[in-house]
C-alpha cells in the first residue's frame, strides 16, 4: 500500500485524462495519471478541438501551441468517378465575434495535441505514469478513499478515481456499470495513417470521393509533409463481410476510387476498423470514483464531437473536484457533474446520429460530402446547463433564487431577451485592462482556476468589495466593469476592466441600466458557465451562492494552494 494518499487518480492520458489532470494540478491537487499503453500512442484519430474545446484550452494556456501547431480546417474537395463535382468552404460565412473569438476549431493529431498536454502537465510536476493497468476498485472500509489494485499487484490508495479510459474502459467496467445502446454492424469504416507520394495531392484541401460502390477520404495531417489521414469504405469478401484493413488494401482502394495509383501510398499504419457505436453509462459516477469522455458516452464520429465532449467532461469535473478537495465546497457539489454532464452526453449521442444520418443521405449525391455533418451544434459553443441546481435564476419579486421548473423551462432573467441565463457558456468582449489600459478580453480576465465575479454598473462596488473581503483567499476574484462613460477613479479590489465598445454590456445584457437599475452582479463558474446574475443590491443572493461553491471563504489547513495561472491578453 503506498504512504502518501493521492486526491485524484486519472486512469487513461488521452485529452480527456490530460485536460482534467492539468486542471487539478493548477490547482494545488495530489493527482496522478496512469495509462495502460507502455508508450504514448502515435495515432491522429481525432482530428481537432471544436471552437469550445479551443476556449478551455486557452484557458490551460496551451491554445497558442495548439493554434501553431494546427491548421484551420480546410475546404472540403468533392469527387463522383474520380472526377471534382463540388468543392465546399463549411466555414466560408463564418467569423470571430466579440463574444466567441473562436467561431471555428483546429486541425490537429490527437498524438500531438496530447503531447503539447503532457508538457504542459509537466510543468506542474505529473507525468503520466505509462504501463499502468487498472484492475480493481474496492471501497476503503476504513475511510472516504478508494484502493486500487495495478496489474503488476501493487494496491494505493486515493481520495478519488475517475476513468477517461476510453470506450472500453476497465474502470467502467470494473464498477459494473451498464454501457447500454447499438453497435451498427453494417456501418463500417476503415481508417489510418498514411504517406503519399510528394505532391499527389493538393495539401489545402480535404478530398472526398463518394462513389455507389464506396469512398475514400484523404485529409491532410499538419506539421507533416506527406502524411494523410485515410478513411474509406472497407474492402469486402465474396459474402459482403468488411474485410481488415491493410496497406495493400488501401493502395487498391485508392486506385479504385481516385485518379491516384495505388503505388502513391507509400506508408500506412495505425489501420483500426471503425463501427458506429452509440452508447451511454447507465450513471457518471459511483461513489468517488467518476467517468469521463468515451469511458461514459460513445456517438457517432459525425460532427467531431467524440474528443471534444471529453475535454468539456474533463473542464466541468475539475472545479469541482478542486473545490472539494480544497475544503471549500461540500461533496454534494460533485452530484452536479452527472446532473450537467449527462443530458449532455445524451444529446450529443442524439445530434452525432441525426448528423450521421444527414451525410449518408448527402453523399448519395454527386457534390455530397461531411460537410453535412457540420452545423452550429457542433461548435459546443451554445452548451449550456439551464436545468442544473447550480444556475439560479433572480426572481425579482421573491428575492430569491430557483432551479429551472420540472420541464427545463426558466424563470426571465434580469437581462436584456437573449441574454444568456445562468447555466449559459459566459459570453467573452473584448476591453481594455483599467490600470494598464492594455487591450485584454473578459475570457483573459476568467482564465485560471478561480470563480469570478463581475460587476456591471456603479452599483456593484459595494458587492464587489463585500466579496473580496470574504472570498478574495478562496478562490474567487471580482473585476468591475466600466462603461466607457463611466468617470472618476477606476480603482478597487480585484480586476477592472473599460468596456470601452459596449461589447460586455451588449453580450450580458446589461446596457438597459436605469436610474433605479444601478447595476448588476454576473457569478461566472470556473469552467466559464454563469452561476447567477442579480441585481447589484441583493448581496445576499451573491453571498448565498458563493457559499456554496467557497463555503465561508477560509480554506481548511493543510489544503493546497490555488495556483493562479490567470494571464494577461
Amino acid at each position: 500500500m503506498g504512504n502518501d494518499l493521492v486526491d485524484v487518480l486519472v486512469v487513461g492520458a488521452g485529452p480527456t485524462g490530460l485536460v482534467l489532470a492539468c486542471d487539478l494540478a493548477r490547482r494545488g491537487a495530489a493527482v496522478r495519471i496512469v495509462d495502460r499503453s507502455p508508450a504514448p500512442p502515435r495515432t491522429s484519430r481525432a482530428k481537432g478541438p471544436n471552437a469550445r474545446s479551443l476556449e478551455i484550452l486557452d484557458d490551460l494556456g496551451v491554445a497558442d501551441e495548439v493554434l501553431a501547431a494546427g491548421s484551420d480546417p480546410l475546404p472540403m474537395l468533392k469527387y463522383r468517378d474520380r472526377l471534382p463535382v463540388a468543392e465546399t468552404d463549411p466555414w466560408a460565412d463564418s467569423a470571430p465575434s466579440p463574444d466567441a473569438p473562436y467561431d471555428r476549431g483546429r486541425l490537429i493529431a490527437q498524438w500531438r495535441l496530447e503531447e503539447i498536454l503532457r508538457d504542459r502537465l509537466a510543468g506542474y510536476g505529473v507525468r503520466v505514469e505509462l504501463g499502468r493497468e487498472v484492475v480493481g476498485l474496492t471501497e476503503a472500509a476504513d475511510g472516504p478513499h478508494v484502493d486500487v489494485t495495478f496489474a503488476e499487484g501493487r494496491t494505493e490508495r486515493v481520495r478519488y478515481v475517475v476513468g477517461c479510459d476510453g470506450a472500453h474502459s476497465s474502470v467502467r467496467k470494473l464498477l459494473g456499470i451498464g454501457f447500454e445502446g447499438t453497435t451498427a454492424e453494417d456501418q463500417v469504416m476503415v481508417c489510418g495513417d498514411v504517406d503519399l507520394a510528394e505532391g499527389a495531392l493538393d495539401r489545402t484541401r480535404w478530398h472526398q470521393w463518394f462513389d455507389e460502390d464506396g469512398a475514400v477520404m484523404l485529409c491532410p495531417i499538419p506539421g507533416t509533409r506527406t502524411g494523410w489521414w485515410f478513411q474509406a469504405g472497407p474492402e469486402r469478401d465474396g459474402r459482403g463481410r468488411p474485410l481488415a484493413p491493410t496497406a495493400d488494401g488501401f493502395r487498391r482502394l485508392l486506385a479504385r476510387h481516385t485518379a491516384l495509383p495505388g503505388r502513391a501510398l507509400t506508408r500506412a499504419e495505425l489501420l483500426s476498423t471503425y463501427r458506429v457505436n452509440v452508447r451511454m453509462a447507465d450513471r457518471f459516477r459511483a461513489e468517488r470514483v467518476f467517468l469521463a469522455g468515451d469511458a461514459a458516452h460513445v456517438h457517432a464520429v459525425a460532427g467531431g464531437l467524440g474528443m471534444n465532449t471529453g475535454i468539456q467532461d474533463a473542464f466541468n469535473l475539475g472545479w469541482k473536484l478542486g473545490l472539494v478537495l480544497a475544503g471549500h465546497a461540500g461533496a454534494e457539489l460533485l452530484d452536479t457533474y452527472e446532473e450537467e454532464r449527462l443530458p449532455v452526453a445524451a444529446r450529443t449521442l442524439d445530434l452525432t446520429s441525426e448528423r450521421l444520418r444527414a451525410t449518408l443521405e448527402a453523399i448519395r449525391r454527386p457534390g455530397g460530402g461531411l460537410d453535412a455533418a457540420i452545423t452550429s451544434d457542433t461548435t459546443g459553443l451554445g452548451v449550456g446547463y439551464r436545468w442544473s441546481s447550480l444556475a439560479r435564476v433572480h426572481d425579482e419579486a421573491s428575492r430569491f433564487y430557483e432551479t429551472p421548473r420540472p420541464d427545463g423551462t426558466l424563470r426571465p432573467g434580469d437581462g436584456s431577451p437573449g441574454s444568456p441565463q445562468p447555466g449559459d457558456r459566459a459570453p467573452d468582449a473584448p476591453c481594455v485592462d483599467a490600470v494598464t489600459g492594455a487591450r485584454t478580453r473578459l475570457h483573459r480576465v476568467f482564465a485560471g482556476p478561480r470563480t469570478t465575479v463581475l460587476g456591471f454598473g456603479p452599483g456593484s462596488a459595494a458587492v464587489l468589495r463585500e466579496v473580496a473581503a470574504a472570498y478574495g483567499d478562496a478562490g474567487v476574484r471580482t473585476c468591475r466593469v466600466y462603461a466607457p462613460y463611466e468617470s472618476g477613479a477606476r480603482s478597487g479590489p480585484g480586476a477592472g476592466v473599460v468596456d470601452d465598445e459596449g461589447h460586455a454590456a451588449a453580450a450580458y445584457g446589461t446596457e438597459v441600466l436605469s436610474d433605479t437599475h444601478t447595476g448588476t452582479v454576473i457569478v461566472v463558474r470556473p469552467d466559464h458557465h454563469l452561476g447567477l446574475s442579480a441585481p447589484a443590491d441583493d448581496a445576499g443572493s451573491v453571498h448565498a451562492y458563493l457559499h456554496r461553491l467557497h463555503g465561508a471563504g477560509r480554506p481548511r489547513n493543510g489544503s493546497p494552494a490555488l495556483v493562479d495561472a490567470a494571464r494577461k491578453g
